[in-house]
């Protein structure tokens, strides 16, 4: 039975790689991903958070790029390509912890509302409608202010703001898996609710769980350097506060487009990737859209 099961597992991962390589865009966006965490992951080994701090800034100010410093200086003589790559760190933390948590609170109040019929489902989806029609961005821009600047602020923030979308997708799904008779049998014998939902809720859902997490982590980024743009960081060197950094000492004024250029391109990227990447997922594990293809 384990090795029939194995048997299944490998089949089913054949078939999704068979069909995930078949969308050009989504593979390339899973290169630049893969290439873009490798390097976020051995900074450490190659450069020290040293290359953040204004005493450690040894170049020119505002220097343009040229061959010693490839993508220019700030305006204390820092590197810009080495604050990128540090910054990584925690742009991409950031994104993978805050959609984490925004799935893991979407799964569960999805799938509460969908098995649970009556006034509980009922309740949880007002409560859903209510954190959908608030203001995303101001929202977690007052909790951002009000809980203090740091990783798990920011990313408690950006979560408590963005899970609505992925509770209305699970819900929805979960309503779909339950209409079908082999959920009626398994009542039938007696099946409580923890096993209907671990057993068969979850299995069906876990696939657009996976693309919905992958966009979301594209949007958590965005969010993450939009709030440090206006101020509310985790006080560690990311994309965005390097944005605002760039607005604070005048990089316009001063004519130092790399200032504003590489940091706004390395979002850029790597959410282009996570979206082309989240939407090939999509229209492989998408029972719906794979049909319509």
């Amino acid at each position: 039975m384990t090795s029939l099961a194995a048997t299944r597992r490998r089949l089913a991962l054949s078939r999704f790689w068979a069909d995930f390589r078949t969308h050009r865009a989504g593979l390339a966006g899973a290169v630049i991903l893969l290439v873009a965490v490798l390097l976020a992951l051995v900074a450490p080994l190659f450069i020290s958070e040293n290359v953040t701090s204004v005493v450690e800034g040894t170049g020119q100010k505002f220097a343009p790029p040229s061959l010693a410093e490839p993508f220019g200086t700030d305006e204390s003589g820092r590197s810009i390509l080495l604050m990128v790559w540090w910054g990584s760190r925690t742009s991409l933390l950031i994104g993978f912890l805050a959609a984490l948590l925004s799935v893991v609170i979407g799964l569960v109040v999805g799938v509460a509302a969908g098995h649970f019929r009556g006034w509980l489902g009922g309740a949880l989806m007002r409560v859903t409608d209510w954190f959908l029609v608030l203001p995303s961005l101001v929202t977690a821009l007052v909790l951002a202010a009000i809980l203090g600047g740091s990783t798990l602020t920011i990313v408690t923030a950006i979560a408590i703001t963005t899970w609505p979308s992925t509770a209305r997708l699970i819900r929805a799904q979960t309503l779909a898996v339950e209409a079908r008779p082999y959920i009626e049998r398994s009542k039938a014998l007696g099946a409580g609710h923890w096993h209907i939902t671990t057993r068969h809720v979850l299995p069906n859902v876990a696939p657009l769980l996976l693309a919905s997490t992958t966009l979301e982590v594209a949007s958590a980024i965005v969010t993450e350097s939009t709030l440090a743009f206006l101020g509310a960081s985790a006080n560690k060197t990311s994309w965005g506060t390097m944005l605002r950094a760039s607005y604070d000492f005048g990089a316009a004024t001063n004519a130092a487009w790399w200032y504003i250029l590489i940091p706004g391109l390395a979002i850029l990227i790597v959410v282009m990737a996570f979206t082309l990447m989240g939407r090939a997922l999509e229209a492989v594990l998408n029972p719906q859209l794979r049909r319509k293809a």
